[in-house]
């Protein structure tokens, strides 16, 4: 049961009030979480669209690669220039 003294109940105010000096740390906090989650999402997208694959420097090379492909029974296959190396990869994905 919490005292029902004033000098008391000031004192346990000041220590609750003390814990939330300012709500820019928190505001910073959540921030910063964001900024991580960001960089993360970014680095996943550029594994997975361009380091796990191979780079071809020109648009003719990747479209020879795409015929070998063919010969071998892999149809479906499409080009794209990756804006992270500026080379050209090999996707599945029907745009």
């Amino acid at each position: 049961m919490p005292s029902r003294k004033r000098s008391a109940t000031r004192k346990q105010r000041k220590e609750f009030e003390a814990g939330f000096t300012s709500l820019d740390g928190l505001f910073a906090r959540a921030e910063a979480g964001q900024d991580e989650l960001d960089s993360r999402r970014e680095a996943a997208h550029r594994a997975r669209s361009c380091e796990r694959k191979m780079r071809y420097d020109t648009r003719a090379d990747a479209e020879d690669a795409i015929v070998r492909c063919e010969e071998h029974g892999t149809r479906g296959l499409r080009c794209y220039h990756c804006d992270f190396c500026g080379g050209w990869h090999l996707t599945s994905h029907g745009w």
